[in-house]
Parts: structure tokens; C-alpha cells; sequence
């Protein structure tokens, strides 16, 4: 079993560089894929208070006999639930659902008008030690600059759409400036990355499967990758990424990809 690889985040947290993503594995189904994940070496795993699925996650955390002090696990506050008042019960009902005392990051799933009172909920919990980091999901940099004019903590994670087909250059050079560590959602592109051939030449070159590859490439630039399947083989393989490294060339090869967002613009979601 391979090691868990960590990167410190500006307050000293460290956070495992792969999580376990769990969109739309529902309650039943996600308690046998945490438990497994988490058997194949995972030590992050993230969900959402939107995905319905909480408590299944905490209960496949039991399942797998896995101390929770080893466990890093996230969740994010829906946007039905922003506001200062709704956030702080919106994590009470996460981490009553997750069954565990403290979360160890806590996001704004998307940038709504009540998204600095909901970072001052946030801002509370994380002084009162009921969150070990907090930070913000799907966030442009005029609403990290917004959050960061306002409020008293630069947030410790921005959690965006970032994949082979939209890299977001300017967005990760911005975060770097501000030692804010990127997470990135769909980094498989939900299996549309299968169709690219930069991938296909890499995947061939390097002996590697192609999310192997592109797993490979984000950690390379320190990004957090959030991937998904409920095979246990799977798992296992988009783990298995360090026993080689990518060339500077290479990595150029896929950086400079372009095409669009697979996922909605934060700057025109109507939900």
C-alpha cells in the first residue's frame, strides 16, 4: 500500500494530496465505497451536505476500523443553507450525520449574496476548534478577493472544477500567491478524458492508464484531486502514482490543453 502523500495548508494542516470523491454515490451505496476506499489506503474524503450521503460515509468510517484521527474528511455547506445563523446548523447536521465532533475542512460549496456572512459562520467555527481548516468551493477570484477584503481568514482551500480540458492557469497562479491550496472536482473529467489524445500518447509513453496520468499531472502541481469510482481495483490504480514522473514537456503538453468547463459557471448558477 502506498504511503498517503500530504501538503501542509497555510495553518499548519496537512491534507492528504488524494481524496476520495463521493458526488452522487448515494447513502446506501457510499458506506461499502468509503470502507473500501479507505481499506485501499485513502485518508481524505470528501462529500457535501447537497450529495445526501453523510450518513452512509460515517458509518463506512466505522466499517473500516480506521482511527478518525486519520482521516481527513470534508463537507460543504449548500447554498439553501448560507447565511451566518444556517451555516453553523447546516455543520451541526453534517457532523450529527457524519457522527464524528469536528470536521477537518469545511467549504462554501458555491459563491452566493449571503457568502460572507456564511464565511463569518465559518470563521466561528474554525476559532472555536470545531473545524481543523475552512475554505470555499467553486470560487473565482473575484469572490476569493471579496472574502478576503471582508472577512478576518484567507481561505486555507479554494475547491474548483479543474481537469485536463480547463486547467484554470490564472486561477491557480492567484491561489499560489496566496499560499491557497487547490482541490480539484471531476479531475477525470467524468471519463471524457478517455477521448484526448495527448492522453492516449502519454498513457502509451509512460506504461500508465490514463487517469494515471492525469492524476499524475495534478500532483505534480500540487493540486488536491478529488477522484471517483466505486471499483475497488480502480481505487487502488488512480493511487498508484508514484513510481514515475512526468517530464516538464509533458506536463507543458497537458497545462496548455483547452476546451470548457463540463460543470456550470459559478457566475451564472441559478440553484
Amino acid at each position: 500500500m502506498k504511503q498517503e502523500i500530504t501538503r501542509n495548508l497555510w495553518n499548519g494542516v496537512n491534507i492528504p494530496v488524494l481524496g476520495y470523491g463521493t458526488f452522487k454515490i448515494d447513502d446506501d451505496a457510499v458506506r461499502a465505497s468509503v470502507s473500501s476506499a479507505l481499506r485501499a489506503g485513502y485518508r481524505h474524503i470528501d462529500t457535501a451536505s447537497m450529495y445526501q450521503n453523510e450518513s452512509g460515509i460515517g458509518l463506512g468510517i466505522k466499517d473500516s476500523g480506521i482511527p478518525r484521527e486519520e482521516i481527513f474528511i470534508t463537507s460543504k455547506i449548500w447554498n439553501s443553507e448560507q447565511g451566518y445563523h444556517g451555516a453553523l446548523q447546516a455543520f451541526e447536521e453534517s457532523r450529527r450525520r457524519l457522527d464524528t465532533e469536528y470536521l477537518d475542512l469545511y467549504l462554501i460549496h458555491w459563491p452566493k449574496d449571503k457568502s460572507l456572512e456564511t464565511w463569518s459562520a465559518l470563521e466561528k467555527l474554525y476559532g472555536d476548534g470545531r473545524v481543523r481548516s475552512v475554505g470555499v468551493s467553486n470560487f473565482k477570484i473575484h469572490h476569493l478577493q471579496e472574502i478576503m477584503h471582508h472577512g478576518d481568514i484567507v481561505p486555507m482551500v479554494n475547491q474548483v472544477e479543474l481537469h485536463p480540458q480547463y486547467p484554470q492557469q490564472r486561477l491557480r497562479s492567484f491561489c499560489e500567491k496566496f499560499d491557497i491550496a487547490v482541490e480539484s472536482w471531476a479531475p477525470l473529467m467524468r471519463g471524457k478524458i478517455f477521448d484526448m489524445p495527448v492522453l492516449q500518447r502519454l498513457s502509451e509513453t509512460y506504461k500508465k492508464t490514463i487517469p494515471q496520468i492525469v492524476v499524475r499531472w495534478q500532483y505534480q502541481m500540487g493540486i488536491v484531486s478529488l477522484v471517483k469510482t466505486v471499483s475497488p481495483e480502480r481505487m487502488a490504480e488512480n493511487r498508484d502514482i508514484f513510481d514515475f514522473e512526468l517530464s516538464d514537456d509533458d506536463m507543458r503538453a497537458i497545462d496548455t490543453l483547452q476546451g470548457d468547463r463540463i460543470g456550470p459557471d459559478p457566475d451564472l448558477i441559478t440553484f
